[in-house]
């Protein structure tokens, strides 16, 4: 079926029509109710187990035990399964024969989702048939994990500093590391080679020990510890962002140098004028991935041995379980990172796009 195509305004230029009207004229009825049934089948299970269990009460620990094991829950689950498998059947058997490319994505889409569904439902309905007892005393006790809200908010708030702070000095150091490293002269590539490989090749857990314990030591230096995780981070982030900018650098074709040459610049002002800008651009998306990256890595300082106010978000959740047994704070402080992580890679992957796009700048972030 041909699209229909709107002005926009600009004699000669036109875009496809992409309104409810087009989209309920390219649907038809069998896509759009397979579509329908597989989020159904999908939402019964996400929304179902979570007001059936809210309902029940997360606390006590009896009342979720029960609200988990409740033949409610069950039976919920197992319609949505049926939903899910009528959803999966109906929408890749049909796919194929649908009229327009919008109806064959929306049976497709309602085949997916009931497959999502079918898992997800029967991973909880098998869950439930366990020892959900004894699994929600080691990680579903959140009575003893909301007294600690305060000390996650402080270390989720440290989590981010040591990140913030590593990645930032990190980058520094990895463009001048860069630098040396696509020299022609042999005699200034090797040292930052030689500090990439020892960086890259060796533990970060190691790296932040060996800095934080060792050389306070061995110098008898005394200061705050996250200040040598601080150093430990930019050390190594450094050693990774130089391969990044080294990557970039030499993606830029060789002309944009020989050009800038051309224009009476040095070598240092045409890398700082002509080349690094172009390669920014392109290296923007590892970057931020190496920072969502370095985030999780900040767990490490518990080698250290922190005091309360130093902390970190996993170190709480360490600490906590150390004084109570109580798994439930590695479960609060996986949600944590997620919180902090989630909207970061959404970011990233939004800033992809816009690279992918032909886009010159990314200054609408």
């Amino acid at each position: 079926m041909v699209e229909t195509e709107i002005r926009t305004g600009t004699a000669g230029e036109t875009r496809p029509r992409r309104d409810l009207a087009w989209l309920l004229q390219q649907s038809t009825a069998p896509a759009l109710a397979t579509a329908a049934v597989g989020a159904a089948s999908l939402a019964v299970v996400i929304v179902g187990t979570l007001v059936r269990v809210s309902l029940g009460g997360w606390v006590p620990l009896r009342d979720e035990v029960a609200a988990l094991t409740s033949s409610g829950l069950r039976a919920l689950l197992v319609a949505a399964i049926v939903l899910g498998v009528a959803a999966s059947a109906a929408g890749w058997s049909t796919y194929r024969r649908m009229p327009t490319r919008t109806s064959r994505e929306e049976a497709v889409a309602g085949a997916v989702l009931g497959l999502q569904g079918v898992i997800l439902g029967a991973l909880i309905l098998v869950f439930s048939y366990g020892n959900v007892e004894r699994i929600a005393a080691n990680y579903l006790r959140w009575s003893e994990v909301t007294d600690q809200v305060g000390a996650f908010l402080n270390g989720a708030k440290i989590t981010l500093l040591l990140a913030i702070g590593g990645e930032f000095l990190g980058v520094i150091l990895g463009v001048i590391l860069a630098i040396f490293l696509i020299s022609k002269r042999a005699t200034v590539r090797a040292p930052a080679r030689a500090y990439v490989n020892l960086f890259r090749g060796t533990p970060l857990l190691l790296q932040i020990a060996f800095i934080g314990l060792a050389l306070p030591l061995g110098f008898n230096v005394h200061a705050n510890v996250l200040l040598f995780a601080l150093v430990a981070f930019t050390l190594n982030t450094g050693a990774y962002s130089a391969e990044v900018f080294r990557a970039g650098i030499q993606s830029i074709e060789r002309g944009q140098m020989e050009a800038a040459r051309g224009l009476g610049m040095t070598y240092l002002q045409a890398m700082r004028y002509a080349i690094i800008p172009q390669a920014v651009r392109r290296i923007i998306p590892p970057l931020m991935n190496e920072f969502v990256i370095l985030i999780k890595d900040t767990s490490l300082i518990v080698v250290l041995g922190l005091t309360a106010g130093q902390r970190d978000l996993f170190n709480v959740g360490y600490q906590g379980y150390g004084n109570s047994f109580n798994a439930t704070f590695y479960i609060f402080a996986g949600l944590g990172y997620l919180i902090v992580t989630l909207p970061l890679i959404r970011l990233v992957n939004w800033v992809e796009k816009r690279m992918r796009s032909g886009l010159v700048g990314v200054t609408g972030l």
